[in-house]
């Protein structure tokens, strides 16, 4: 393989799929596509293969069933696990995930013990904590991706509703990957134009409440699957801050330690992502709403999180 990073992308379905397609377009990272399933990976990246002599990208993907493959991987991004089906919440995935999750952790320590770890798969928070903890790597290291996808859909719904280009929208999403999650009203702007100014409160209450359901919307729609595109275009952002030090400020699953009133746990918080993982969570001004929204979110975030650790899962 050419001199570039290595990404290695655990789980070969929609969202490991899309991940890999843009690292490749990008040409950030030579890839690792393993999956379970012998044929699917390697399938899925020789035709990404044959797509690059298109595309003019210089990066390699390989597919694989082998750990082994993965080995001395700079990032690994995990989206192995059951995806929802129509009725199911984030959280009905439990059970099934933690276990993949787990075993799927404790193969890639063993393969690239100094790599950086993203979790995509749900329940997107349980799941991060699921595999700092039987990683053992530092809080640094191991990061969830929920708060850009979450952030990318309120970005999205706002340019439709206004008709203005989405790349001039700043939002942050903060809090668990779900139902509570907490759109921030206050660093909602277009063009530095508060967003307050350009759609009544009713209306963005509104569009707030299609952001908490962008996933199930999806689902519904879609009847065998979930979305994909943006949660895997999503990862590679991270990465791609991660392996360029770029120090980007994003939304992310970290781990907090008192920041925000909140302690020993995961959950979605502004951190900047540099080649150490994340380097700094940045505290921001909350209204009261904002600050009780986001201990909800963190209370809910922790009982899953107990009851893993309850149920001796891991």
């Amino acid at each position: 393989m050419s001199n570039l990073p290595k990404i290695s992308i655990i789980g070969a379905g929609n969202v490991g799929s899309s991940a890999a397609y843009r690292a490749l377009e990008l040409n950030l990272a030579n890839v690792v596509l393993l999956d379970i399933v012998d044929g699917l990976p390697q399938g899925k990246a020789l035709d990404m293969t044959q797509m690059m002599s298109v595309s003019g990208s210089s990066s390699r993907i390989h597919g694989t069933t082998d750990y082994l493959d993965t080995k001395d991987s700079d990032i690994v991004i995990i989206t192995s696990g059951l995806a929802r089906k129509p009725g199911m919440s984030r959280d009905d995935l439990i059970n099934t995930n933690t276990k993949i999750i787990k075993d799927v952790t404790e193969k890639v320590v063993q393969y690239s013990p100094n790599c950086i770890i993203i979790v995509v798969t749900n329940p997107l928070d349980a799941m991060t904590y699921v595999s700092y903890k039987v990683s053992g790597f530092p809080k640094e290291r191991v990061v969830g991706m929920a708060g850009i996808l979450d952030a990318a859909r309120f970005k999205a719904f706002l340019s439709l509703e206004l008709d203005v280009a989405v790349s001039k929208i700043d939002t942050l999403v903060l809090g668990g990957h779900g139902d509570d999650m907490v759109p921030l009203k206050n660093y909602t702007s277009v063009s530095g134009v508060p967003i307050r100014q350009l759609i009544q409160n009713n209306r963005l209450e509104e569009i707030i409440q299609r952001t908490r359901d962008g996933g199930a919307e999806i689902v519904k729609l879609l009847k065998t699957g979930s979305a994909f595109y943006a949660p895997g275009v999503s990862s590679i952002e991270m990465a791609e801050s991660i392996l360029k030090n770029q120090n980007k400020i994003l939304p992310c699953c970290t781990f907090a330690e008192g920041q925000y009133g909140i302690s020993d746990q995961f959950l979605g918080l502004p951190v900047i992502l540099s080649s150490s993982g994340v380097k700094q969570i940045i505290e921001i001004e909350l209204t009261p709403d904002e600050k009780k929204e986001l201990e909800v979110s963190a209370s809910h975030v922790k009982e899953l999180c107990n009851f893993i650790d309850e149920s001796g899962l891991i």
